[in-house]
């Protein structure tokens, strides 16, 4: 069910088979299988999915390819509580290793929050990353574009910049590295430091060589309307025009919840094996988390990987749960 602060004063403390954290594509495909194999399942998710400010997801099979982000999402959801999953908004703040079960501190609420402890005796951390995006003096102006044509992801949107006039914008001289595979895609392509760095000549050397432009003034704002980003006002007053583009500036990881715990990590990502399990046996970690492409297709399936993988372990312990009979929590 969709969980309550009404309803959880009402609940004695269960014991989870697993907590999911994050309730994107990944935690939501984990939560659908569990469900399938007969464990009890409760996703946390702080309702920020990458995938729900996705206003088209083109590379998924068997969607149209202008179906919004928000709209698999609910979705998936619906179809998680349809099989007797608990579902709660929250924000994890600290998972602790008790043994046999993990305690998992929530946040419940903005304002005014209340603070509840769950456990559970496996993990799946599926919280996903946010994309750092352009700082011009008002955020909502990025935030008018970003999901439309002003993307994140060369791999999902690429296809959509073939010819077209493309910005990238970047944080550092390695950031804009991705013009070059983007070139595949378009000749046309604008590079901006947003005055925030500086390149070295070498680089400038590189970029000129392909013919790329470099612009290293502020951006004031983005231009455009009805979400479509048509170029950018640059401190001066310069405007350059674009069809599209590309924002190359990495991402936050949430992941913070995991800091007390003895994992191994590539960069950013959690390493993990085949089946999504992570250096600790009972932890596993899908979609962006983990080492590996950052695609909704992907991500659907590590929560399948992940989720099959549990229920072996469950079952090769138990050795059957038949239905009626499954583990109920309270």
């Amino acid at each position: 069910m969709q969980l309550t602060k009404q309803l959880l004063d009402q609940r004695p403390d269960p014991l989870y088979d697993v907590l999911v954290v994050g309730g994107g594509a990944a935690g939501l495909s984990a939560g659908i299988y569990l469900q399938r194999y007969l464990l009890s399942t409760l996703i946390i998710d702080k309702g920020k999915a990458r995938s729900f400010w996705m206003q088209e997801l083109h590379n998924y099979l068997g969607l149209a390819p202008d179906t919004p982000g928000r709209e698999v999402l609910q979705q998936g959801k619906d179809h998680f509580l349809s099989l007797e999953g608990d579902h709660l908004n929250g924000y994890v703040e600290d998972v602790v290793d008790e043994g046999d079960s993990f305690a998992v501190r929530v946040r419940i609420g903005r304002s005014n929050p209340t603070y509840r402890v769950f456990r559970s005796r496996y993990l799946i951390a599926a919280s996903g990353v946010i994309d750092h995006l352009p700082q011009v003096s008002s955020m909502k102006n990025v935030f008018d574009y970003a999901g439309h044509n002003l993307h994140v992801c060369l791999i999902c949107d690429g296809y959509e910049m073939r010819d077209q006039r493309t910005g990238v914008f970047g944080n550092s001289e390695g950031s804009l590295e991705v013009a070059f595979p983007l070139e595949w895609f378009t000749p046309h392509i604008t590079l901006f430091t947003n005055g925030a760095f500086a390149v070295s000549d070498a680089f400038r050397d590189r970029m000129s060589a392909h013919g790329f432009t470099l612009e290293e003034r502020p951006i004031i704002r983005f231009l455009g309307e009805n979400h479509r980003m048509s170029g950018v006002e640059l401190a001066d007053g310069t405007v350059v025009e674009l069809d599209m583009g590309l924002v190359s500036m990495g991402s936050k990881y949430h992941a913070d919840y995991l800091q007390g715990l003895d994992l191994e990590y590539q960069g950013g990502n959690l390493v993990t094996d085949d089946m999504n399990r992570t250096t600790h046996p009972r932890i596993f970690a899908v979609g962006d988390l983990k080492v590996g492409m950052n695609q909704v297709i992907i991500a659907a399936a590590d929560g399948a990987k992940a989720a099959t993988q549990i229920w072996r372990d469950i079952r090769r312990q138990e050795g059957h749960r038949r239905a009626g009979t499954e583990r109920k929590v309270a």
